[in-house]
């Protein structure tokens, strides 16, 4: 018997602990009374179905070390399927036989297939009941709106939501790439941040500051929510509430409130506005536009 049948007749006899209450594994009907506790199998293969039979998950790899608790994975290849696919690699990775869930370690890289929005972290926790990935080590995410790292995250495997815990600084384009007005800003944050792609919206909280790369011009408040263009993936409307304060050189303007639209390239101060001005300043750009009142 070679070893991928092998594999087969061991993930029969432990089928549930692989598999949501809601899905089955594909296997080959037969008996494994006497498996042994520890057995160690090259090329792995599980996959996984919803109700309708339709495949909804599957995880791969090069060996396989299967125990009484656990199935240990070496180079391991995992996808996610459905209308959100995202697929997940790891050097290591570990499947709970109790309940299904993965751990995977070294080298962690998520893909969402349809975006190809990227996140890489050290290990990662995989909980296909719940639709949920983890992981509280540092993380980097790079996405057509730019690039964010922090420390922890927690998302679906797609990418499309997720949340971002500590430590959080983000590379946005106020502009489409390569367009003349384009502007980079730098918002660093103690977090958490949010973000959810399907409705285009970013939020980031606690300590926020915005900073112009190309002036050095910096926008402080409490919580920024950013939308984004779906089509050209650059800032459409941005809202800073609690302690606003924008610096431009030696011109410094607060508010309760202040809001950012990308078409106009105006910032708009609202709730006792104060303007500290000096003459003769230059113009900002993007989130640094002239600021009305």
């Amino acid at each position: 018997m070679n070893n991928k049948i092998f594999l087969c007749l061991m993930v029969l006899a432990t089928c549930s602990i692989v598999c949501r209450a809601d899905e089955t594994t594909e296997t080959n009907t037969a008996n494994s009374d006497s498996a042994p506790s520890s057995q160690q199998v090259q090329g792995f293969n599980l996959n996984g179905y919803n109700t309708n039979g339709e495949k909804a998950w599957d995880v791969n790899g090069t060996q396989a070390n299967i125990s009484d608790n656990n199935i240990q994975i070496t180079n391991v290849d995992a996808n996610y399927y459905g209308s959100q696919q995202a697929n997940l690699t790891a050097n290591h990775g570990t499947i709970n036989k109790a309940n299904g869930n993965v751990h995977l370690q070294d080298n962690v890289v998520i893909t969402s297939v349809d975006r190809g929005t990227q996140m890489t972290t050290d290990a990662l926790d995989w909980n296909r009941n719940k639709d949920l990935v983890t992981t509280q080590d540092p993380v980097k995410i790079v996405d057509p709106q730019g690039v964010v790292t922090g420390l922890g995250m927690s998302a679906h495997p797609n990418l499309k939501k997720a949340q971002v815990n500590k430590h959080v600084k983000a590379r946005v384009h106020t502009q489409s790439e390569g367009d003349p007005d384009d502007q980079v800003i730098t918002v660093t944050s103690d977090g958490p941040m949010q973000m959810n792609q399907a409705t285009m919206y970013a939020v980031f909280n606690i300590h926020v500051i915005a900073i112009e790369a190309s002036t050095g011009r910096e926008l402080h408040c409490d919580k920024m929510e950013m939308w984004f263009n779906q089509a050209t993936k650059k800032i459409k409307k941005a809202i800073c509430t609690g302690h606003v304060k924008a610096i431009q050189g030696p011109d410094v303007s607060f508010a309760d409130k202040m809001i950012y639209e990308g078409d106009t390239q105006l910032l708009t101060m609202i709730g006792r506005p104060k303007i500290i001005f000096v003459t003769g300043g230059e113009k900002g750009k993007g989130m640094f536009q002239t600021l009305n009142k």
